[in-house]
């Protein structure tokens, strides 16, 4: 993969999940995914993800999650080191996405979670960082 063609900015246009089985889960960020992932030449990148909805309910919490940091590209993963994050947890921890160019779409694909959830995030280009 060239990393000439994934510098720049990002918008999230399709967020899904499945489960162990491959069975689909409800949408992480809801039917309204919103998001911006930013990779710059420097090596630096930040993604914020969040369900767009312009109401929630008051029984909901509204998904959200954020992560900055440095980056390497492979031909096959992306690796964050992470500086700052929305989730404590996740401060100083590599977060590995594997990450494919398909159509001028970017889809990142996080490791399977504990529980066997699988997540899917697809992104647009939308300009240089």
């Amino acid at each position: 993969m060239n990393p000439e063609e994934l510098y720049g900015t990002w918008k999230l246009i399709k967020a899904v999940a499945t489960d162990a089985m491959g069975r689909e889960l409800p949408m992480p960020y809801g039917p309204n995914p919103m998001g911006t992932l930013t990779l710059e030449r420097s090596g630096r990148m930040m993604a914020v993800l969040c369900d767009g909805r312009k109401s929630i309910s008051e029984s909901e919490k509204r998904p959200y999650s954020s992560y900055c940091g440095n980056f390497q590209l492979s031909a096959t993963q992306l690796i964050t080191t992470v500086d700052a994050a929305a989730v404590e947890s996740r401060i100083g921890s590599k977060q590995i996405r594997d990450i494919t160019l398909r159509d001028g779409l970017l889809t990142l694909r996080p490791p399977r979670r504990e529980d066997g959830e699988q997540r899917e995030l697809v992104w647009e280009y939308i300009g240089p960082a």
